[in-house]
């Protein structure tokens, strides 16, 4: 297969032949099966932090196999090729249910192997507390268990790849540190902890900051506090979400500037009923009602509170773009390369060159748009998605 485009970062259109599932060659050549002079081609976009999508959520007792296959289906429309599905907090059953099958769908499906670069657990040990725990379950919310931890991984069939937690959790430090010697990337989040407690945290080798600046307290002292260090550690990774909701415009400027780029993860936390209709969904994982407004933003019904996001990277690369000093290519590294080496597989992707993975994804877009024009999807050189 040969695809036509211009790569992100360069001016002249280029051509990419693909033998396989691989890129074997990039530069001047001719023939096009996919792509043209007005499109962009960018390695796949990666999103490390997706709870569901068209209504499924990844963990729970209706959850089968048939329905993870079927989120493959909603990523690939958005661009998206290389997802960490996401099980957050829940009770143990439901969690190592969702985990098990996430593991089983690898092995039954192709679509599901090349596409999930492995699991995001996030919680169950994050904040009790009101403002912290985000709309994540109370009643499920608890202390540290190294024994229950290992049965979340052998149910994943050791594929968990990040793990979220509250560090000021009891017991957190020590966990932390034996989680990290297994290479599992270890993530503050749904976090009311000290600036202190951060820095033992960066210590006992947690690597990342889930969703920086969400899941905190509406009210925080102007410093120090747990935003800003995290903001200011360079041993910490940050997720963020550029949907607009999460953190507005202003928000999202200067976290970038201060963070910079090559310490950001752009991620879309959509939750299940993000590609559904706008309406009232229940319940959402345990969570209660949630709405899900004309204009894309989740809240927990009859609240002003978030519950996820609905939109995907194709919008958040968009935003940061329209919203920072990033330029496209400095918004698509946020999606490609830093993700791939956050999990330490920048080896076979993240970028387009001779000898990687061929997971592609293509787009037009034009300075001010909303949203990527997403032409095609391509995984390990099949084309999964096409306009």
């Amino acid at each position: 297969m040969v695809i036509r485009g211009k790569i992100p970062g360069t001016t002249e259109v280029t051509t990419i032949e693909i033998d396989g599932g691989t890129i074997r060659s990039v530069g001047d050549g001719t023939g096009v099966d996919l792509g043209g002079d007005d499109v962009w081609v960018a390695p796949t976009i990666f999103d490390v932090q997706v709870n569901g999508v068209g209504g499924i959520n990844y963990k729970g007792k209706d959850l089968t196999v048939e329905k993870i296959v079927e989120t493959t289906e909603w990523m690939y429309k958005t661009g998206t090729g290389m997802w960490c599905p996401t099980v957050t907090t829940s009770s143990a059953e439901d969690a190592i249910n969702g985990l098990k099958l996430l593991a089983q769908s690898c092995q039954e499906s192709d679509a599901a192997a090349a596409s999930f670069a492995g699991f995001h657990v996030e919680g169950p040990y994050i904040a009790s507390e009101d403002g912290p725990r985000g709309a994540h379950p109370l009643e499920h919310t608890r202390d540290p268990d190294w024994d229950e931890f290992c049965r979340y991984q052998e149910a994943a069939e050791g594929r968990i790849r990040i793990f979220t937690l509250a560090p000021e959790r009891d017991g957190a430090l020590e966990f932390i540190e034996k989680v990290a010697e297994t290479g599992v990337i270890v993530s503050i989040g749904h976090s009311g902890a000290t600036p202190e407690r951060i820095q033992e945290a960066i210590r006992a080798g947690a690597k990342m900051s889930t969703h920086l600046g969400n899941g905190a307290h509406a009210m925080l002292p102007r410093h120090p506090n747990y935003i800003w260090e995290q903001l200011a550690a360079d041993g910490l990774w940050a997720g963020m979400i550029p949907d607009g909701f999460h953190l507005p415009e202003p928000v999202l400027k200067c976290f970038y500037r201060a963070k910079g780029k090559d310490r950001i993860c752009l991620v879309s936390d959509v939750a299940s009923i993000a590609g559904l209709a706008p309406g009232v969904y229940g319940k959402e994982g345990g969570l209660g009602k949630s709405e899900l407004h004309a204009n894309g933003k989740i809240s927990l019904a009859g609240t002003p509170y978030l519950a996820g996001a609905s939109l995907f990277l194709d919008s958040g690369i968009a935003n940061v773009v329209r919203f920072t000093d990033a330029s496209l290519a400095d918004a698509m590294d946020m999606v490609t390369c830093n993700p791939a080496r956050l999990l330490g597989i920048d080896d076979r992707i993240g970028t387009v060159e001779a000898g990687k993975e061929a997971s592609l994804t293509l787009f037009r877009w034009e300075e001010g748009q909303e949203k990527l024009d997403i032409v095609a999807t391509v995984v390990r050189g099949e084309v999964v998605y096409r306009m």
